[in-house]
């Protein structure tokens, strides 16, 4: 059992990027534009979603859930990220150090549930067809969307708890730009076993079975897809499930790089480039494939673009 009332340490300094101050203080303007495109991209999906009635699907749904999630989840890193680019001192309070990477993780946990969860809704609509609105009715749904928030929530919720109790004795500096646990748990002066074998189990618990739900539903598709007789009708097919598709590589292969990995020592350094990814550029690219890839989504955008003009005119 950790001892408790032993945390010396009240803040930690984070490292950032590699480079001096000077060249850090460069990224600032790419990474601000960055983020308020990616806040802006997603705002716009969740407006469309909900005032365009053609829009009002199950699929849609789960789509403006995921750009809420989105915005949620790059507002727990970027905007503490850009305030370092400007400060001498790269400092964080110990408990919003702990804050930041329970959002951080809860966020990210929950995003593989919705992708798992619009991975049924995909399955149901091609392999189902004429039951897709008995089945994905609006309860259903719901109950699909809050089992994800949840699911996420309980999956990290323990060892957020534990990594508080441990004790952090010094150095404080923390060799990343955020509050990740991997770069945490080198900080901790006690046997972390037990919370590494946590961690490993509930990210691998989690990829491996949303990912597995995942497949089966794409495995169904496909088998589907394959059957249908005339090539147009495959191509209307498959060009429902791209946009999820692509973001499901994108999700799975950066993640599963990061943290399915047994050892709390793992290449920091490559961790930081993949989180770049992970945490920056993947929330950025959503909004646009979704947008490109879907047609609906593209028609609404243009209603609204053309009720803003006249508004303004």
């Amino acid at each position: 059992m950790y001892q408790t009332n032993q945390t010396v340490v009240t803040e930690f300094i984070l490292q950032g990027f590699p480079g001096s101050a000077e060249v850090q203080k460069y990224l600032f303007v790419p990474i601000l534009f960055i983020y308020l495109l990616t806040i802006i991209g997603n705002i716009l999906i969740i407006i469309i979603v909900v005032h365009d009635p053609h829009l009002h699907h199950p699929m849609y749904f789960f789509l403006g859930n995921f750009s809420s999630l989105e915005i949620f989840y790059v507002t727990t890193l970027s905007p503490k990220m850009l305030a370092h680019f400007l400060a001498e001192k790269k400092s964080i309070c110990f408990y919003c150090c702990i804050t930041q990477a329970f959002f951080h993780f809860f966020l990210g946990a929950t995003e593989f549930c919705l992708l798992a969860s619009m991975s049924f809704d995909r399955y149901i609509a091609i392999c189902n067809p004429l039951h897709y609105s008995v089945i994905m009715n609006y309860r259903l749904c719901l109950q699909l969307a809050l089992g994800s928030w949840l699911g996420g929530f309980f999956t990290v919720i323990v060892q957020t708890v534990l990594l508080c109790q441990l004790p952090f004795c010094g150095p404080n500096l923390i060799n990343h730009f955020y509050c990740d646990v991997t770069p945490l748990l080198n900080l901790v002066c006690a046997d972390t076993y037990l919370l590494e074998q946590m961690v490993l189990l509930g990210s691998a618990l989690l990829l491996f079975s949303s990912f597995l739900l995942t497949a089966i539903s794409y495995a169904f598709i496909i088998s589907t897809i394959m059957r249908i007789s005339s090539s147009s009708g495959r191509q209307k097919a498959f060009s429902t499930c791209v946009a999820h598709l692509t973001v499901v590589s994108i999700q799975y292969g950066t993640v599963m790089f990061m943290y399915v990995k047994p050892k709390a020592n793992s290449s920091l350094e490559i961790n930081k480039v993949v989180s770049v990814l992970n945490t920056i550029v993947t929330p950025l690219l959503n909004p646009f494939i979704y947008t490109l890839r879907n047609k609906d989504v593209k028609e609404a955008l243009k209603k609204v673009t053309c009720i803003k003009q006249k508004m303004f005119h």
